[in-house]
């Protein structure tokens, strides 16, 4: 039986979405009323959106599958400013040219998610920057400054950690959470959104937006953040050797995004399954409490679904085959990173090249320590060359790191 709007709430419970509402009780009786519109802003500070951003990603899909209404929120207006919460430093001040370069890129992402449209559910994208840029500086302070006290702006985590560990906050940054709680009470107006959702460090800003709405309009918004992320060994999720685990395309080929979800650590299995895939509850339990080597079939399930999600049904099943190919048949497999290179190139430089090693240094070491092969068979010398006489695998050269990172060779000529 398909989700009807009511069972946004529910279904966010039980999937592990939700770390704390402003008002639980009323945004259960909002959606019992009827479907509800609800927003999560992003800002454009880069081309694509990482994984980071995919909790909040999903949560709109799963508001959109309920048959409620998401507005994505792209900030080019407050990406001029950057959000200080987490930041001991400021961010890079952006060009105009390259906000709206990263918000075509960020949007991509979401037509891969969501449904967009002008009518019932179809989900809408707005640019802050639409209102913002219009706004008097004297009239902001009139009509908005005079609901924030600089007392109540100094508790807040993004403001209050930055003093204490003393970084300087330049008095632009102190201005961020005026202007996203300004975001709020315009979309209440525009949209009649009535739910704004975040990761938990947006708790403050979040609620700075209600309280200036129902301070303006007299209006009753709610407030939903989604817990931190971490990974079962207390990292970061998102943050790997390589970097930044990024959504598009452009930034990370689909082979590579596909092997994040597979090499996600037994224990974080069944959380991952339930955030970033939508399986059925009594599947992702049965997923979850395979034992032994069946858990490596759950983690192929996550990938595939993630991936497909992300990028399309097609790419799964590219990467699959790609990384059965490399791992079972020890073959070369045709979706894995590859460059070319001319005859005579050193091992150092391809594995460089190939984003195997961070550096020449870096190769090195990993070549004295046996961490490397070329074509199934591993090479200790840092002085080794990739020529015409290397023997091919399915016409390329395969280097690999470790079991896990692999990449092609072809030569040019």
């Amino acid at each position: 039986m398909s989700a009807s709007h009511i069972d946004f709430l529910r279904i966010l419970k039980e999937r592990g979405f939700v770390h704390q509402i402003t008002d639980e009780a009323a945004l259960a009786d909002q959606l019992k009323k009827g479907p509800i519109t609800a927003y999560i802003g992003f800002d454009c500070t880069a081309p694509s959106l990482h994984v980071g951003s995919l909790v909040q990603i999903m949560m709109l899909r799963w508001l959109q599958k309920t048959g409620n209404k998401p507005i994505v929120l792209m900030g080019g207006g407050t990406t001029r400013i950057g959000d200080p919460t987490g930041r001991d430093e400021s961010r890079k001040m952006l060009t105009d040219a390259d906000i709206n370069a990263n918000m075509d890129g960020i949007r991509s992402i979401f037509s891969q998610f969501l449904t967009f449209g002008d009518t019932g559910s179809d989900a809408i994208m707005v640019n802050n920057d639409d209102w913002l840029s219009k706004l008097s500086y004297i009239e902001m302070l009139r009509d908005v400054g005079t609901h924030f006290t600089i007392n109540r702006m100094l508790t807040f985590d993004s403001v209050k950690l930055r003093l204490e560990r003393e970084q300087p906050m330049t008095f632009l940054e102190f201005n961020y959470m005026i202007l996203q709680a300004y975001d709020f009470m315009e979309l209440h107006r525009r949209h009649k959104c009535v739910l704004q959702m975040g990761g938990s460090d947006q708790w403050g800003n979040i609620v700075n937006g209600m309280e200036l709405t129902r301070r303006t309009d007299g209006a009753h918004v709610i407030g939903l953040t989604t817990p931190l992320v971490t990974l079962a060994d207390g990292k970061k999720m998102g943050k790997t050797a390589a970097g930044a685990v990024w959504l598009n395309e452009a930034q990370l080929p689909a082979y590579d995004y596909w092997q994040f979800w597979r090499n996600t650590q037994d224990a974080d299995v069944g959380k991952f399954l339930r955030l970033f895939t939508e399986l059925p509850m009594d599947e992702v339990a049965r997923l979850e409490a395979l034992g032994g080597s069946e858990i490596n079939h759950a983690k192929a399930v996550l990938a595939n679904e993630a991936t497909t999600l992300c990028r399309g049904r097609a790419a799964a099943e590219a990467a699959e085959a790609t990384a059965r190919e490399v791992f079972e048949k020890g073959g070369a497999g045709e979706d894995l990173p590859t460059i070319s290179v001319k005859a005579g190139t050193s091992l150092v430089d391809a594995l460089v090249g190939l984003g195997l090693a961070s550096s020449k240094g870096d190769a090195r070491r990993q070549i004295q320590q046996g961490a490397v092969k070329v074509n199934n068979n591993a090479v200790s010398d840092v002085d080794a060359v990739i020529d015409a006489g290397t023997e091919l695998i399915d016409g390329k050269i395969k280097l690999s790191k470790g079991k896990k990172n692999h990449g092609l060779l072809s030569l040019e000529g």
